[in-house]
């Protein structure tokens, strides 16, 4: 009996949820920045493993850069393609550890507009079947940036692996949510323009 309680409460709370299916798009263009000062575009395996990820989702790549670890040039490049307009999704690779020279973090999370828990508590949760306890030490995280979801992922082939698998699952879905909720402050916005407009018009009669 109770496990038929637990099934009609969830039930009623799943058609409580709204639908936000249809803000769904697709094929999803990302933008991937390598972070490291040791590697190079020709010798970068999560790199790679993240570009196979977004193909064999139907996705693209409409850029792949490489940064070295430094705050300022880290936060310059993410800010740079999230105003692209064929860029849909930021993911970068290296960064996310505890050493001293791993930024990347610290450099994109004053950029998030709003940030994405769900993320790394799942990347950590996953993660921790391969690397144990060892996963207290990986900050992956994510968050939008101007309307454009940014992902921080490890700099390891097999971390960024199975972080683009999460991300590539939900940039879509994500990417087209952002969007709208960025539409809706366009039109907040214009609205308020119209209301000033009416206002100056009512004191110039």
């Amino acid at each position: 009996m109770a496990d038929s309680h637990d099934h009609d409460h969830d039930h009623h709370d799943h058609g409580d949820e709204p639908d936000h299916a249809h803000h769904d798009f697709g094929p999803v263009a990302f933008a991937l920045i390598t972070v490291s000062t040791s590697r190079s575009l020709d010798d970068d395996p999560a790199g790679d493993a993240i570009v196979a990820a977004v193909g064999d989702d139907g996705g693209s790549v409409a850029t792949r850069e490489l940064v070295d670890d430094d705050y300022d040039g880290i936060q310059g490049r993410v800010n740079s393609l999230v105003n692209r307009d064929d860029v849909d999704v930021v993911v970068t690779t290296g960064g996310t550890g505890v050493t001293p020279d791993d930024v990347t973090v610290e450099a994109v999370d004053p950029l998030f507009d709003k940030r994405l828990p769900g993320f790394g508590e799942l990347f950590r949760a996953r993660s921790r079947e391969e690397v144990g306890t060892r996963v207290v030490a990986t900050r992956a995280t994510a968050g939008v940036i101007e309307g454009v979801p940014a992902f921080c992922l490890p700099g390891s082939e097999n971390a960024a692996s199975l972080g683009a698998e999460i991300v590539t699952a939900e940039a879509g879905h994500l990417a087209g949510l952002a969007k709208r909720d960025e539409d809706v402050e366009d039109e907040n916005a214009d609205d308020g323009d119209s209301d000033t407009d009416a206002d100056s018009d009512s004191d110039e009669s």
